[in-house]
């Protein structure tokens, strides 16, 4: 298998350093919307007593942001962390202001603390994400310690201060537990699809060698024909030098056709041999499954440790030679000859319900900690910076990679430690898929297979 490319060429970072600005205007001007709502109403019809024109000076400046960032930033302006994070800011610090001036803890709307917090654990990095916690932390107990109480007709509104507490503790906590459960779920998201993209980029290395080879059958083809001309004419010039009379120079012309023909004939073996190759014969895209096997195997026979393929009598069930099969099932040997002591064992079963390859390994088997997770991005059972290998394989994206292709497929996997030890590699077909007349198995062909 081809060496993959560093980690850092194949993926995409693991978390953006920028955000789009309107993902910050547009929930913006909806909170203007409903504070400028939430005042009117509170000043008007409820009858509270609130300081209006400061309210509307403290809306007035977070209507004035979006107007500067709408008008002087193009729509497709990208932030960068600091600068998502200083807008954050302004976004706590405003509400807080607009909670002192109108009750503070007391207001029912001071849970709204809790969105820039949250956007930035979704966001931003985890310093950044920090910071804003602390802030938002910091302006709660401030409302707490200081803001204007609420009056109505019949007087001042104010909760008992027990009520108030409980108010600050919801707060804090909602603070710290909904921005860690953010920022867990965000970076799930970012890890997976950065697996899925290690998927696509090896599925995409694969068919390019499968397109390929069909690159190659057309060009030895096309080429046979002007070749097979080249060699009919310089047979028909050496036969006509070598009759009486010809040019003084004749041997030397002789000599050069000869040599003419000797290179197209070779060029036509070459071409020959490369069209064998690379022919798609529709006979050749289902194989035995040992064969299918032997292939995936082939590339880690060499590398010191015995890989043996065990399979029952009598005929074998074909199995598509797919890119995504060879792939995959190349991914789970290279992974069990990479932690086997001396050998690796494959073995193939088949019945009238399902065709499986078992590859088992000597060496230490999954942790018990992580056996419940392998086949998810990001796990490995290699210590950190021990994989010669680079690349994604070094990320714990090996087996994600061998298990998404392979699903593709219709299969089922399942990984345990052996009876004896060692870990075990189980991949499931359901029969009726794999023996499909066109050969085309996928998820839906195998959304039985247990």
């Amino acid at each position: 298998m081809p060496d993959p490319s560093p980690a850092e060429e194949a993926l995409p970072p693991r978390r953006s350093d920028w955000v789009p600005l309107r993902t910050l205007t547009g929930p913006r001007w909806v909170a203007i919307g409903g504070q400028g709502t939430a005042v009117a109403v509170a000043a008007g019809p409820l009858g509270l007593e609130i300081p209006v024109g400061p309210a509307s000076l403290v809306i007035g400046a977070s209507v004035l942001v979006n107007l500067v960032a709408t008008f002087t930033a193009p729509r497709t302006r990208r932030l960068s962390e600091r600068e998502a994070a200083l807008l954050l800011s302004f976004d706590i610090l405003q509400l807080g202001l607009l909670l002192a001036l109108t009750g503070g803890l007391a207001n029912p709307f001071a849970v709204l603390m809790l969105a820039p917090v949250t956007i930035a654990a979704s966001v931003l990095g985890p310093r950044s994400a920090l910071a804003l916690g602390a802030l938002t932390l910091a302006a709660v107990t401030g409302l707490g310690a200081w803001h204007l109480p609420l009056a109505g007709p019949a007087g001042p509104l104010a909760p008992p201060p027990l009520l108030l507490w409980g108010f600050w503790l919801a707060l804090a906590t909602g603070t710290g537990f909904l921005g860690l459960y953010a920022r867990t779920v965000t970076a799930e998201r970012a890890a997976m699809a950065d697996a899925l993209a290690a998927t696509q980029m090896a599925l995409a290395r694969a068919q390019r060698l499968s397109d390929l080879d069909g690159v190659v059958a057309a060009a030895a083809h096309e080429l046979g024909t002007p070749l097979a001309t080249i060699k009919l004419v310089t047979s028909e010039m050496i036969e006509a030098l070598e009759e009486e009379g010809a040019a003084p120079d004749r041997d030397a012309l002789i000599e050069d056709a000869r040599l003419l023909r000797e290179q197209a004939d070779r060029c036509r073996d070459i071409l020959r041999a490369m069209g064998r190759k690379g022919r798609r014969d529709p006979y050749l895209d289902r194989a035995p499954i040992e064969a299918v096997v032997d292939e995936a195997a082939a590339p880690h026979r060499a590398r010191g440790k015995a890989v043996e393929v065990v399979a029952p009598e009598g005929r074998q069930p074909d199995l598509p030679r797919r890119p995504e099969i060879v792939h995959g099932l190349r991914n789970l040997v290279q992974n069990a000859v990479d932690f086997a002591a001396s050998r690796v064992e494959i073995r193939l079963d088949w019945g009238p319900e399902r065709v499986s390859v078992r590859i088992a390994d000597d060496g230490p088997g999954f942790p018990p900690s992580l056996i419940d997770r392998i086949g998810d991005p990001f796990v490995t059972r290699r210590a950190r910076g021990d994989d010669p290998r680079g690349g994604y394989e070094g990320m714990g994206l090996g087996l994600f990679i061998a298990k998404s292709l392979l699903e593709r497929t219709g299969a089922r996997l399942s990984f345990a430690n052996g009876a004896q030890g060692g870990a075990v590699a189980l991949v499931a077909w359901p029969r009726a898929a794999l023996d499909a007349p066109d050969g085309a198995v996928g998820p839906q062909a195998g959304s039985t297979a247990g």
